[in-house]
């Protein structure tokens, strides 16, 4: 039976459009491709920043070192990141229902302090929620099988009753390493219809 659902956020119950964010900023196609680059496909520094072992002006350093030419319009992207996460408008609808079927509701994401500071109402959906685990709390990322089972820790979680969703196949994959159930997130659209199936079939 599925006690509990599980969400990431980045990607699931918020967007975040950066191709779309960085035209906004400097509509010119090549400045937007050396600000992305250096940062949205810096991956490496992306994870250190959301696991939280590094403040956000050293991350915002090592992009800018990473785009020679574009320091400044690197700074610029970074300082102004609050404004790229948009929390989906099925969030908290999705979550009330699911706590109406009596299910307990946790998130599970790699962010940053840095976002969470520079967009706090782009989370107001947890307050809906039974609590979740933030990466960069723990020092931990996910797909490390080790903020998996800090989740189950805190809350006392059965990983067998727990269904997972995110949009990353590693991060669905570590969940299910782990005994949980998971679906790879898609859409709402594609993906809503049979992820509450697979609720109501558990019971």
């Amino acid at each position: 039976m599925i006690k509990n659902v599980i969400f990431d956020i980045g990607m699931v119950l918020i967007s975040f459009e950066w191709d779309k964010y960085v035209h906004r900023l400097f509509n010119d196609e090549e400045t937007e491709r050396a600000v992305t680059e250096a940062t949205w496909h810096n991956p490496t520094v992306w994870n250190e920043l959301d696991k939280g072992v590094l403040t956000a002006d050293e991350v915002c350093r090592r992009f800018m070192e990473c785009a020679k030419g574009y320091e400044r319009q690197v700074r610029t992207a970074f300082e102004r990141m609050g404004e790229c996460p948009v929390q989906q408008s099925y969030a908290v609808p999705w979550i009330k229902e699911l706590k109406e079927m009596g299910k307990n509701v946790y998130f599970l994401s790699n962010y940053s302090f840095f976002l969470m500071d520079a967009c706090p109402e782009a989370l107001s959906f947890r307050e809906h929620m039974d609590g979740g685990v933030f990466s960069c709390e723990e020092k931990l990322t996910k797909p490390d099988s080790a903020i998996y089972r800090r989740l189950c820790e805190k809350y006392g979680l059965t990983p067998s009753e727990c269904l997972f969703i995110d949009d990353l196949e590693a991060n669905v994959l570590g969940a299910r390493e782990c005994g949980f159930k998971a679906v790879r997130f898609e859409s709402y659209e594609k993906n809503y219809g049979e992820i509450m199936e697979m609720i109501r079939e558990s019971e």
